[in-house]
């Protein structure tokens, strides 16, 4: 099954996006924007930049968990994963974002 782009408001009325693979796993979580066009522009910038392995970026939270994030050509981080219990499951969760995101379609959820 193909992954699926999820834009919502957050509570505090600005958008942003999850990305979900193929399984309904949520893979990558982006900023949050200030308007919609920033959202669909950080969108983009997932599908562009995802087939390129230098974007990704993986990282250690102070717990000892592992996560990515995925940065754009400019080095601004467009997305973040969850937190990894080992360095494989981060490695299969980059590998997921680059095989879901590219033709992932877009579902707005309004409200």
């Amino acid at each position: 099954m193909a992954g699926k782009f999820i834009i919502s408001k957050s509570s505090s009325g600005k958008d942003f996006f999850v990305l979900k693979a193929g399984n309904g796993e949520v893979i990558l979580t982006s900023q949050q924007y200030a308007t919609r066009k920033s959202c669909d522009n950080g969108v983009e910038s997932v599908r562009k930049n995802c087939t390129d392995a230098s974007r990704f970026e993986t990282k250690t939270a102070k717990d000892g968990r592992e996560y990515f994030v995925l940065k754009a050509s400019n080095g601004q981080v467009i997305g973040q994963s969850q937190m990894y219990k080992s360095g494989s499951g981060c490695k299969n969760g980059i590998a997921s974002v680059q095989r879901s995101a590219p033709d992932a379609k877009v579902d707005v959820q309004e409200g």
